[in-house]
């Protein structure tokens, strides 16, 4: 199953958001594209100044270029996915992967972001949460992922899952992201009987 997890994942692209004042290295997403040739980093603009509807724009325009490919945003950038797969759900979007999604409200920086979109998702979507995320309370992420209909993954007690709380290199993140893409891809159905085998289940009388 991993390598037929590998092969799927090589053949789709991965298109990583960042969140308020991007992921510089040694952030796990700067990790991420660096390692994988198939995943690129959306270039969002004004990165210590975001605002939804130029960023929301900017990553519709990503979509639009590479169709089909599996989303994975971090704090901020998880948000922004959610608000752009709720304002545009005709966008070919393969999954999603929401880490550590942050709680705009209350946030100057981030308040223009506010409300956040709580309606289902039109995508495999796993939503990765921190018991101890000073960004958004862990029970607050489970209800937004019940709204989004996602799975969730509690990680504990991992802060806001970046390089402050220990994070770089994420290879788990790629598993998840792996695991997304077997949920998004059709299950191949079971093949007919070969002709040459009618005979086993219409014998001569």
């Amino acid at each position: 199953m991993a390598t037929q997890q590998q092969g799927e994942a090589a053949m789709v692209k991965t298109l990583l958001v960042h969140g308020l004042d991007g992921s510089p290295a040694p952030h796990w997403q700067h990790w991420w594209v660096a390692t994988d040739p198939n995943a690129m980093m959306v270039d969002l603009s004004d990165v210590s100044r975001p605002d939804p509807a130029r960023w929301g724009a900017e990553l519709a325009g990503a979509i639009l270029r590479h169709p089909g490919a599996v989303l994975v945003g971090h704090s901020l950038g998880a948000v922004l996915i959610t608000q752009v797969l709720t304002d545009w759900p005709q966008l070919d979007v393969a999954a999603a992967l929401l880490v550590a999604p942050a709680e705009p409200e209350g946030q100057s920086r981030i308040q223009p972001f506010a409300p956040l979109r709580a309606r289902p998702l039109d995508v495999p979507t796993t939503v990765v949460a921190s018991r101890n995320d000073p960004w958004m309370r862990f029970h607050r992420a489970r209800q937004l992922a019940d709204a989004w209909r996602a799975d969730v993954i509690d990680v504990g007690f991992a802060g806001h899952i970046n390089v402050e709380s220990g994070f770089g290199p994420w290879p788990e993140g790629k598993r998840l992201r792996d695991d997304l893409l077997v949920q998004a891809t059709p299950q191949p159905r079971p093949q007919l009987a070969r002709l040459s085998n009618v005979a086993t289940f219409f014998p001569h009388r």
